[in-house]
């Protein structure tokens, strides 16, 4: 039954493709052992590759303990592993934030590095149904609006997946006694200091007994109800986002009357989808700055996060830098390991692939697909420079980049963040922009080089 269950699910939401390498996050858990034993089972029939990927958090006393065990698994079953450790209390110290989310950061740095070094194309982590229940209700308690909801995601950035997020804990326990399979337990999972621990220990089991017997499944179908709408209407409000922008004196500008024209739930949405835009990303952006910004009366003006300052003119609501220094950056990247610009907050990831016929699409704003025959690593990335000039593809010639964004309606501000990757000199891409003529994909083409943005930090 799990088992059908782990494969249906994995159909449905296409998290994989037969012959695909994977690497398994393996902490020994209960979890994690039984995503390992169901990846076993298909592994012929999908014909998987498969690899385990381990991160000693250093924050317990059996932490190498159970470190040794998963040693001693990868061997048993012949499948390559990867073993990563930093000091996360270190890390939380240094950075401001809790243990638990410099955990988080740093684990899913070790596995994104790893499958890029080695090119293996899925990662697949061990959220369960319980996972989905306990982070739809700490949520609830927090305050979260639709989209928080939408709990954790089946998939992230197109090679986290999580194929468990449909079956029980209990489940698993039941699927590992039939098998006789051992794992290791984390006792930290029992310290009730942390909120997800509590709603674990306390919170479910009462509302179980008290409220709603199987609330976890209930849980996990409203998140996957919520995922379904809210990915609906975000699409939505892209659309409406086109009537209300309004790109004047080479800034990208928003419509004020918002409220009156359309419902305010969707208002919300296209004030989001605004600050998107001119940020980057939502990154600390709240409900109380999407209502500031909606209310925000003529001559007024507003602060976000990130030294972004909001002002209202007649109409019009419209974005001006608090500072304005000049932006200036260059990298040197080899493709295989994480790219991250620091001065405007973005990470890439890059792959190859053999394409065996298949055209990737290479048209996207957040990725692109070079042949990689015609790069020369490795390759250049830097802000936009005075001169700089490519042949956007199917364009004639080439054209100044700066004419090209202007044509495009990229705002004034964005411009110089959009990061340029060149090869040999000649420009290969820039985020949002199409690929070069000279480095596109042709049917001669036979291997690719995919480069991908990528979240900086991933939600459980």
């Amino acid at each position: 039954m799990i088992l059908q269950k782990f494969k249906q699910f994995i159909e449905k939401k296409g998290l994989l493709e037969k012959g695909e390498g994977v690497l398994i996050a393996y902490s020994g858990g209960i979890d994690s052992t039984g995503l390992l034993s169901l990846f076993l089972e298909i592994k012929q029939e999908w014909n998987l590759h498969l690899y385990l990927a381990h991160f000693n958090h250093r924050l317990r006393s059996t932490a190498f303990k159970d470190e040794l065990f998963v040693r001693k698994v990868a061997r048993s079953f012949f499948l390559p592993l990867f073993v990563g450790s930093q000091d996360v209390r270190s890390y939380a110290q240094e950075k401001g934030v809790n243990l638990e989310e410099a955990g988080r950061r740093l684990r899913y740095e070790f596995l994104n590095q790893t499958a890029l070094g080695e090119g293996i194309q899925k990662i697949a982590t061990a959220h369960t149904l319980n996972d989905q229940a306990e982070t739809v209700l700490m949520r609830i308690l927090r305050g979260t609006g639709l989209k928080g909801l939408t709990g954790i995601s089946p998939q992230v950035n197109g090679n986290i997946i999580r194929p468990l997020l449909n079956i029980e804990k209990k489940e698993i326990q039941d699927y590992l006694q039939k098998k006789g399979m051992s794992f290791c337990v984390d006792e930290s999972n029992k310290n009730r200091r942390y909120t997800r621990n509590r709603i674990r220990e306390e919170l479910i089991p009462y509302l179980e007994r008290n409220y709603a017997t199987g609330i976890i499944p209930r849980l996990g179908r409203l998140a996957s109800l919520v995922q379904e709408e809210e990915a609906y209407l975000e699409k939505s409000a892209k659309e409406k986002a086109r009537e209300f922008f309004s790109l004047r004196n080479n800034r990208l500008c928003l419509q004020a009357d918002l409220t009156s024209r359309i419902p305010l739930a969707l208002a919300r949405r296209v004030v989001r989808e605004f600050v998107s835009k001119i940020k980057g990303d939502l990154r600390g952006v709240s409900y109380e700055d999407v209502d500031q910004i909606l209310s925000l009366e003529g001559g007024k003006k507003y602060s976000l996060k990130g030294g972004i300052l909001l002002c209202r003119e007649n109409d019009w609501i419209f974005s001006k830098e608090k500072k304005s220094f000049p932006l200036n950056y260059e990298y040197e990247w080899s493709g295989k390991e994480l790219l991250e610009i620091k001065e405007i907050g973005l990470k890439f990831r890059g792959a190859k692939q053999k394409l065996e016929g298949m055209i990737p699409d290479f048209n996207d704003n957040q990725r692109v697909c070079l042949d990689l025959a015609k790069l020369d690593f490795p390759l250049r990335v830097r802000n936009r420079r005075k001169g700089d000039k490519y042949q956007p593809l199917g364009a004639p010639g080439r054209k100044k980049l700066k004419e090209i964004m202007r044509s495009r309606k990229i705002p004034r501000g964005e411009r110089e963040k959009r990061p340029v990757f060149l090869s040999a000199g000649e420009i290969v891409w820039i985020l949002g922009l199409p690929v070069s003529e000279k480095f596109k994909i042709t049917e001669d083409t036979l291997e690719s080089f995919k480069i991908e943005k990528i979240e900086s930090y991933l939600s459980k």
